[in-house]
């Protein structure tokens, strides 16, 4: 059986590692991963050509949005969230999934970060909106606000709160300093972005989730390290999606995370070595 991960650009990804670590691990043989580089025009014709070989895919962006319209059935969650970052085969055509969500919410569960009372989400696009839904999940409660580079822009994000039924307040990110009396800050901005924010996270209160899995640790992760704050990046996310993308595709209910962890801190040591 196939599998892969498409997006673009989709070169850095570090799926091909994870997903091959836990076909290894598992005994499968005979199942293969790879990568493509593929847009959003680009799906459907791939998808056209796959055979009955292929169980399944990954998507990174900016094809989470495209993969619901062209998949035969949409998770739920998928719905509500606005996006789709799998597709796995069924008798009937592609089904879509989200995996981002369980991959937040457990990766933030195992560091101890449950139900916070207060939120910050910065930025506003599809991986805010699979925080909102992974802070449902783990029981969070009270104020939400969203902090965009253009709240202009926030239109997805609001109208996915409100499919989850999550109200959330929006803010522009100029104005984080003001917005840090908080429990948790989750980040979903590129790297670099959230560093200039570093000295203000080490003088608030709040625990840190980052996107970012490389280079990690960002500036931001340090200084909240530094003043004994909970930290969580952006590797623990990828795994945790992972795993359960390798559950979707293979219908394996023991999905071998350890193996995947392995390989994967593995070869972020690699690419860190051979950067430096």
């Amino acid at each position: 059986m196939r599998a892969a991960v498409l997006g673009s650009p989709v070169a850095h990804s570090l799926s091909p590692v994870l997903h091959t670590a836990a076909y290894a691990a598992m005994g499968l043989t005979e199942w293969s991963y790879g990568r493509h580089e593929c847009d959003e025009k680009g799906l459907a014709p791939f998808l056209g050509g796959l055979d009955d070989d292929w169980a399944g895919l990954s998507l990174t962006m900016p094809l989470k949005r495209r993969a619901m319209e062209l998949a035969a059935r949409v998770s739920d969650l998928s719905t509500r969230v606005g996006g789709a970052n799998t597709l796995v085969r069924e008798d009937h055509g592609w089904a879509a999934h989200n995996t981002d969500v369980e991959g937040i919410a457990v990766a933030l569960a195992e560091a101890g970060v449950t139900a916070p009372r207060d939120t910050v989400v910065l930025g506003a696009g599809a991986t805010a909106a699979s925080a909102l839904a992974a802070l449902r999940e783990l029981g969070g409660i009270g104020t939400v606000r969203v902090l965009a580079r253009s709240t202009a822009r926030t239109g997805e994000v609001v109208a996915a709160a409100e499919r989850l039924g999550t109200p959330i307040e929006v803010a522009p990110l100029a104005e984080v300093e003001r917005h840090l009396d908080t429990d948790l800050v989750m980040s979903t901005l590129p790297s670099g972005a959230t560093d200039v924010h570093a000295e203000a996270l080490a003088d608030c209160r709040a625990d840190l989730f980052d996107v970012v899995y490389a280079p990690w640790p960002t500036k931001a992760a340090v200084a909240v390290t530094d003043r004994g704050g909970r930290v969580v990046g952006g590797f623990p996310m990828l795994l945790h999606q992972a795993v359960a993308q390798v559950r979707l595709m293979t219908g394996a209910v023991d999905v071998p995370v350890a193996a995947m962890r392995e390989a994967g801190e593995a070869e972020l040591q690699r690419r860190a070595t051979a950067d430096s």
